[in-house]
């Protein structure tokens, strides 16, 4: 029995059952998921033909991506080094799941490297001290499972101050566990 994205084996408002009155349609099925994984040294990207004749890259296993620095303008690709938060699924972190809003950290060496170029501009206190560490917290904003890449951008200003505290949170719970 396929994965069907139809509504007929929901329940009515009421809660009764619905009579299955056709069979199940080509245009109503659905896959199943693509859990891209966060696996160094690995890329594994399929082609799946989908509706259309049209084609999506279904990422199995990903390593880099490509990050936007959005206030210095600049993109570079980076090497994903953890995924240390999802708001949807603490299990996706555990077991390494890349999808679309999941705040990951990345390498800081392609982003050093071009400031170390254009070293005229101010860092934002939050992303110097990230600098320091290795390692920069970062956002997908690409849909790995549906495109085959983990695209995003690091994370500045009140956005990087939430998602710090989530963390610090976090790690306060571990170690009171």
């Amino acid at each position: 029995m396929g994965i069907s994205r139809d509504s007929m084996h929901k329940r009515r408002a009421t809660g009764g059952k619905k009579k299955a009155w056709r069979k199940k349609r080509k245009y109503e099925l659905g896959r199943q998921p693509a859990n891209t994984k966060l696996v160094p040294n690995q890329k594994t990207v399929r082609r799946i033909r989908v509706r259309g004749g049209n084609v999506k890259w279904r990422a199995l296993r990903l390593d880099t991506g490509n990050f936007s620095w959005g206030s210095e303008a600049v993109t570079r690709k980076a090497r994903l080094l953890d995924v240390v938060y999802n708001a949807s699924n603490n299990e996706l972190v555990r077991t390494q799941t890349l999808v679309k809003g999941a705040i990951i950290q990345i390498d800081v060496a392609p982003f050093k490297q071009y400031y170390l170029q254009h070293y005229d501009r101010k860092l934002d206190p939050h992303v110097e001290e990230q600098f320091s560490s290795g390692r920069l917290l970062a956002a997908i904003s690409s849909r790995p499972g549906q495109c085959g890449r983990a695209d995003g951008y690091i994370l500045e200003g009140k956005e990087l101050e939430f998602y710090t505290k989530k963390l610090q949170k976090k790690k306060g719970k571990a170690a009171a566990a």
